[in-house]
């Protein structure tokens, strides 16, 4: 390869970082990217996608490895991805990663799930195989990691509260939580209804005995400050999993004078 050669693969992946692909480009999507060198075979579909890092970091590794492929923004809105699935199916694709408002709703698009996708109901990872969605999250291992990483503890030796708990990010780390039998769980979402029904689906995992006294080990409480004031007093690890800090105007999800010198935060979103 000649250095213009490389040259112009340089700017095209470059290119690729940063522009972002819509449903329309899917379904024309071989004439769309006819000129495009390295191929597109990986991606990330939601809305928004603007601020999403991961062209950048997948596109470095790709690179550092030698693989001969690049990883794209694409711009799916919600009513979207079922569409934007079935031209995936016929594409040269190896996959996709999901965020908002996605994970959710692609599970039931998939074709087949591994466990912990299957009771997470939530989907972050979907690769092609032979035309179809094989569908994992690893955003429960991730908060693991996570976790261990910058904390030096367990999830199981914490109280834990999910700010979100209603999105495909906490029904994850909820589950993650629930399989590492944390000694408290507390959802938290807009909608209570949806934080109560995901507290009826974890609830076999959390009917150990009570090490706290009279404290439920799992329950769902209603976004009201008074609420989460009481609930954090007895709580050590506070996540956010709300789509709050993909914009920078945006306000925090709890106000700072609710957080304890003893409290650990984890924020799922980044950007």
């Amino acid at each position: 390869m000649t250095h213009a050669q490389e040259s112009a693969r340089k700017d095209m992946t470059k290119k690729s970082t940063t522009e972002r692909y819509t449903l329309a480009d899917l379904e024309k999507w071989r004439e769309v990217t006819d000129d495009v060198d390295p191929p597109i075979r990986l991606g990330i579909f939601g809305d928004p996608v603007a601020h999403s890092l991961s062209p950048h970091m997948q596109n470095a590794v790709l690179r550092a490895c030698k693989i001969d492929m690049q990883y794209a923004r694409f711009h799916i809105r919600a009513n979207e991805l079922r569409s934007a699935l079935r031209f995936l199916r016929e594409l040269d694709f190896i996959g996709v990663n999901l965020t908002v408002p996605h994970k959710i709703a692609a599970f039931a698009q998939i074709d087949e799930a591994d466990k912990f996708t299957s009771h997470a109901e939530a989907v972050n990872t979907i690769r092609l195989r032979d035309k179809e969605l094989i569908a994992s999250n690893t955003d429960g291992e991730g908060f693991l990691r996570a976790i261990r990483s910058e904390f030096s503890v367990d999830v199981r030796d914490l109280r834990v509260m999910i700010l979100g708990a209603g999105g495909g990010t906490g029904h994850a780390i909820a589950w993650q939580c629930a399989l590492e039998n944390c000694e408290r769980l507390v959802l938290v979402n807009r909608t209570l209804e949806k934080a109560n029904a995901l507290v009826e689906r974890l609830r076999a995992s959390f009917a150990g005995p009570r090490v706290l006294g009279p404290l439920a080990r799992l329950e769902a409480v209603p976004w009201d400050e008074a609420v989460l004031r009481a609930q954090l007093a007895d709580i050590d690890l506070l996540v956010n999993a709300t789509p709050l800090g993909m914009n920078p105007s945006d306000f925090s999800p709890v106000p700072a004078r609710l957080l304890a010198p003893h409290h650990m935060v984890f924020d799922a979103v980044y950007g």
